[in-house]
């Protein structure tokens, strides 16, 4: 069998879950209210509206909201197989427990992207009626709206790998969430000191501090600097990686 084979039974067995309502719940709900809250101070002679909505609307979803959500899905992800002991029949079948491990990773970086998609469709229908509304002429920064939702994709890789690796290792869905959870919320802290580095659950909430800090300083990327966060980042993100396909199915295989 095929990865692109496997992929497919993996998509296939999600596909009835409740994943896609999910994923439309924390942009509703960000969205909608930091639009919201900032609206009604907006003039017609307004600047940098949609700069200032999409900062109210992520700071929040970046560091908790969009956090807990993958949390669900790694958990959702993870059950289609320890249900009805899933996992032992799909080791029993000529498969790589390394692919199967991956595949269903991949399948959780897909419902990460499409999520944030999401949060992006979702704000651009809440931001264009908000201007619209109050009669803001600013032009739609569509550059600038694609390049932080990339970079709130790319910075969540290392964290839900984390999350995975977590996922796997603790069989029980209680213990896995109930951890992760004790892991995203000093998110805040933490990215508040240097420590933040090594901490890839604040990752996407610190590259929104960072958008919060130039916004009000009128800086332009002064803040997050690449240098040292993508070693640290890749490391972070391989070593959680190799940790989760390693350890799935380990235990069944004795």
């Amino acid at each position: 069998m095929s990865f692109c084979d496997l992929l497919k039974i993996e998509f296939i067995k999600v596909k009835r879950s409740k994943i896609v309502p999910l994923i439309f719940i924390a942009p509703l709900l960000v969205v909608t209210t930091g639009v919201a809250s900032l609206s009604h101070h907006f003039t017609p002679e307004s600047t940098n509206a949609w700069s200032a909505m999409f900062i109210q609307s992520t700071l929040l979803y970046a560091y908790y909201l969009l956090p807990l959500s993958m949390i669900v899905v790694c958990v959702m992800i993870a059950g289609r197989e320890t249900g009805n002991n899933g996992i032992l029949k799909m080791l029993a079948l000529p498969i790589s427990r390394y692919a199967l491990s991956i595949a269903k990773f991949c399948v959780l970086v897909f419902y990460l992207f499409m999520e944030v998609v999401v949060f992006l469709v979702v704000f651009l229908i809440a931001g264009m009626l908000a201007t619209q509304t109050m009669g803001v002429t600013e032009a739609l920064p569509v550059l600038y709206l694609l390049q932080r939702c990339l970079g709130l994709f790319l910075t969540m890789l290392p964290s839900i790998a984390a999350m995975w690796a977590i996922t796997v290792l603790f069989e029980k869905p209680i213990l896995s969430v109930g951890l992760n959870l004790l892991l995203i919320i000093p998110g805040v802290l933490v990215a508040n000191t240097p420590l933040w580095i090594v901490y890839p659950y604040c990752y996407s909430g610190y590259l929104v501090s960072c958008l919060l800090y130039d916004f009000t300083a009128e800086t332009s990327g002064a803040a997050f600097e690449m240098l040292p966060f993508l070693p640290c980042a890749v490391v972070m993100f391989v070593l959680c990686f190799v940790l989760a396909v390693t350890q799935f199915g380990k235990k069944e295989m004795r």
